[in-house]
């Protein structure tokens, strides 16, 4: 009883699932990739994890991706186990970000400086315009109520004019 579990790492093409129709595409993904697992590891009871799946579907029926980085892993019983190659992307990931950092870090500074002055410009305008509105709105109150008390005298007397001119108008055409 040996306990022998063969390992490989694979890049599985899915490119001519796009040649299918556009409601069969992942289904046909799921498929290519059993087939792809029977073909290099020589077994045929083929099993995929549940994170490979939703990779496959995660954009839908119609948009499975166009390659797929998998780990196909089979046990003595003749079982391959389909999952989901994570390792090389926490390299990359870590290799990328010490070089993205010091550019990351150059960005957000000069950002951080822009919004700073921004801060700076947008303070000092909006304590003058605050004093100027305070000493203004009370002017402007006062003009408009001195109006409107004009106005309101000035349609009075028209009404009256009016209504005394409307009855002998209308006496006037009895007569």
């Amino acid at each position: 009883m040996s306990e022998e579990t063969l390992e490989r790492v694979y890049t599985i093409n899915l490119g001519k699932v796009w040649l299918s129709p556009n409601n069969q595409r992942a289904k046909r993904a799921i498929n290519m990739i059993k087939e792809f697992a029977t073909h290099h590891m020589k077994s045929e009871n083929v099993k995929i994890e549940e994170d490979v799946s939703h990779l496959v579907w995660a954009r839908g029926i119609r948009h499975p991706p166009r390659k797929i980085r998998v780990k196909l892993t089979k046990d003595d019983d003749g079982n391959i186990l389909i999952s989901k190659y994570e390792e090389e992307k926490k390299v990359e990931e870590k290799s990328k970000g010490k070089k993205t950092d010091k550019k990351q870090d150059k960005k957000q500074d000069k950002k951080q400086e822009k919004k700073e002055e921004e801060k700076k410009i947008e303070e000092a305008p909006k304590e003058t315009k605050v004093e100027t509105e305070v000493q203004e709105e009370p002017k402007e109150k006062k003009v408009e109520e001195k109006p409107t008390e004009k106005k309101t005298e000035k349609t009075k007397e028209k009404k009256s004019d009016e209504k005394p001119k409307a009855k002998s108008d209308k006496k006037a055409k009895k007569d």
